[in-house]
């Protein structure tokens, strides 16, 4: 397997595909390199190259005691991208990894970045608070908690209609879409889990945001039920200086996986890698 040394010594496990102008991808949780895979056939397909890692704690990666935390989880990115010299890269990141791309540029800058999609993703901030009354309650973040420490197969079976918006009537969201969260969501260490809910929760990344100074794409689905997009898209995209935001209507969380919003996904992804 190919893995990066990290600077506080965690190995991180990563896919290299194709050949061409870079594009990495940032999962989001509990998920791992796997849920990219068939947009990384997709560009590699179209003349780049895709590359996704798994969080430290998630999937093939190291599981350190330690260390989930958006500082920490930037610094792990930023070490991919110089192990592997990567430079003009697209970074295309994914709900809970679009807080670890935003964290990346607000410490590491744009040297290496030609350009950021942000999808489904949690910035500015989460928790609803009184300057954000749009966010999510704490209990609910506590009620995630609690269900991976209760019993955690079950608990992800059972998160996994809302990611995929299968408990609505219309929806196109397959059995297979919901077993392939499962699967990656228990390759995940039951510590990362719990300490990435209070990390994405709580964490705000407005600051990081106003750095950006490359082309962004910001896509969301305006029925997620995880992170709803009038806390996170719509506040992002005015705050990212220059980002173009689209409306997936109907779309849920996990929508890069979903049929029909998974190809209209693939179209404006490729559209923008070339443009």
């Amino acid at each position: 397997m190919a893995n990066v040394t990290t600077r506080d010594g965690v190995q991180i496990f990563y896919k290299d595909w194709g050949e061409g102008p870079p594009v990495v991808f940032s999962h989001g949780w509990p998920l791992n390199a796997d849920a990219w895979d068939d947009q990384m056939k997709w560009v590699a397909d179209n003349g780049f190259r895709g590359i996704a890692h798994d969080r430290r704690g998630h999937g093939r990666s190291d599981q350190p005691w330690n260390g989930y935390d958006f500082d920490h989880f930037a610094d792990d990115l930023h070490d991919l991208l110089v192990a592997l010299d990567l430079r003009d890269v697209t970074l295309v990141a994914h709900s809970m990894g679009g807080g670890e791309l935003a964290r990346y540029i607000g410490r590491h800058g744009t040297d290496r970045v030609a350009r950021a999609l942000l999808l489904s993703a949690i910035p500015p901030v989460m928790l609803k608070s009184d300057s954000n009354p749009e966010g999510t309650p704490q209990e609910v973040f506590d009620q995630l908690k609690a269900g991976i420490a209760a019993e955690r197969s079950q608990f992800w079976l059972d998160t996994a209609d809302a990611f995929f918006g299968a408990n609505r009537p219309d929806s196109k969201a397959t059995d297979g879409n919901k077993y392939a969260f499962w699967y990656m969501a228990m390759q995940e260490s039951v510590k990362a889990g719990i300490d990435c809910v209070d990390a994405f929760s709580a964490t705000d990344f407005t600051e990081d945001l106003k750095k950006f100074d490359v082309p962004t794409l910001v896509i969301h689905g305006d029925d997620d039920q995880i992170v709803p997009i009038g806390a996170a898209a719509l506040k992002s995209s005015k705050i990212i200086p220059g980002a173009a935001l689209k409306v997936y209507e109907g779309a849920s969380h996990g929508l890069a996986m979903v049929p029909g919003d998974k190809e209209r996904f693939h179209a404006d992804l490729l559209e923008f890698l070339r443009g």
